[in-house]
């Protein structure tokens, strides 16, 4: 199948990461280094970010950055919204068919049921900040006390109370 012209259902699982991070994807199977994880179609919001609800803030991708499409914000159906974030990360992403689609794409060796993961602060698995993540508010897992009671954990992150 060409990754290129059509959509490619992900080679991976939900399952709980035992973790506050809450339900994952993880590999269905061994994925080689540059192998095509999941090509998925977007829904394209021709919204100005900061007018886009919260919640739904923290699963769009930055459609303007990612694919050039001025203005706009996409929701990656399939998996592609439900990705944890790791930094770094064992998969990348970027624009597919014709900005219709997010192609990820593995950027080593992924042992099966291993998460698969994407760096929320760009496309590139490493990055030297957290920028998504002060963008919307969330303070990143890692940084959280794990007892902490009053937040909502889930998608890796936890939203500040209301």
């Amino acid at each position: 199948m060409n990754s290129e012209k059509s959509f490619v259902r992900s080679l991976g699982y939900l399952a709980s990461t035992g973790t506050a991070k809450g339900i994952g994807v993880f590999a269905s199977q061994a994925i080689a280094a540059e192998e095509v994880v999941e090509v998925a179609p977007v829904l394209q919001i021709r919204s100005a970010f900061e007018l886009i609800h919260a919640e739904l803030q923290r699963r769009v991708f930055d459609w303007e950055r990612i694919a050039c499409v001025k203005g706009t914000s996409a929701l990656g159906l399939g998996y592609a919204s439900m990705y944890n974030h790791a930094n770094p990360a064992n998969m990348r992403y970027e624009s597919a068919l014709g900005s219709n689609a997010i192609m990820f794409i593995a950027v080593r060796y992924i042992e099966k049921d291993e998460e698969l993961t994407i760096n929320y602060n760009g496309r590139e698995p490493l990055s030297t900040e957290d920028i998504w993540f002060k963008m919307c508010d969330v303070v990143p897992v890692k940084e959280v006390d794990q007892n902490v009671q009053n937040g909502y954990y889930g998608g890796g992150l936890i939203w500040p109370e209301e």
